[in-house]
C-alpha cells in the first residue's frame, strides 16, 4: 500500500474496537407526522480495521423511553428478537475524503434481510491518546433505510391522515474506537 493509500484509510494499522460507554448506535423515524421519534441499542459491538467496519446490535437491547414499546419492538411486528436476535452491518467500501469526511457503502441485515446501505459521516483527523495511554479514534456515520424493505412494516393509521410511522429511518452510529492491545 502506498503512502497516499494509507492516508486515505479510516484508521491507522491495527484493530480498533468500539468503546460502548462512549459510543452510541441509534435511529430516528417520523412519528405521527409531526416529529422524529428516537431510540437506540444499549448492547452493540463494532470493529474497524483500515477502512473495513463490522458491527452488530442485540435486538433485545433496543431502548426507547417506554418499557411497553421496548417490548413491542421485540415482537414480529418490528424486529422479531426471538428469531432474529442481532442486527448486523458490514462495510468494506468506506473512504476518507477531504476534510475528514467519510462516504461509502455497506450491507445491513435486519430480520434476516440484507440490503445495501449508503453512508456519510466524519472521522477524527488523527487518533488521540486518552489519560490511560490508549489510542482513540472517533467515527460518526449516518445512513437512511426504508424499514419496510427489511420486513419491519407495522403501522397504524394516523387519525389526521397518513400512517403513524414513517417508512424512512435514519441510522446513526457515533463510535469511539480504542486500538486493540492497548
Amino acid at each position: 500500500m502506498s503512502v497516499a493509500e494509507s492516508t486515505k484509510q479510516l484508521a491507522p494499522a491495527g484493530t480498533w474496537t468500539a468503546d460502548p460507554v462512549h459510543s452510541n448506535v441509534s435511529f430516528e423515524v417520523e412519528y405521527a407526522g409531526v416529529n422524529a421519534f428516537r431510540g437506540g441499542f444499549k448492547e452493540f459491538t463494532a470493529t474497524l480495521e483500515g477502512s473495513n467496519l463490522e458491527g452488530s446490535a442485540k435486538v433485545a437491547s433496543v431502548d426507547v423511553k417506554d418499557e411497553q414499546l421496548n417490548g413491542h419492538l421485540q415482537t414480529p411486528d418490528f424486529f422479531d428478537a426471538e428469531r432474529n436476535p442481532e442486527i448486523t452491518f458490514k462495510a468494506t467500501g468506506l473512504k476518507r475524503l477531504d476534510g475528514d469526511r467519510v462516504e461509502g457503502s455497506g450491507e445491513l441485515t435486519i430480520k434476516g434481510v440484507t440490503q445495501p446501505i449508503q453512508l456519510t459521516g466524519k472521522v477524527a483527523s488523527a487518533p488521540a491518546t486518552d489519560p490511560f495511554g490508549r489510542e482513540r479514534l472517533g467515527l460518526k456515520l449516518e445512513g437512511e433505510i426504508d424499514r419496510t424493505q427489511y420486513g419491519v412494516s407495522w403501522n397504524a393509521p394516523n387519525q389526521s391522515g397518513g400512517d403513524y410511522l414513517g417508512n424512512d429511518v435514519k441510522l446513526i452510529a457515533e463510535l469511539a474506537f480504542v486500538k486493540a492491545g492497548e
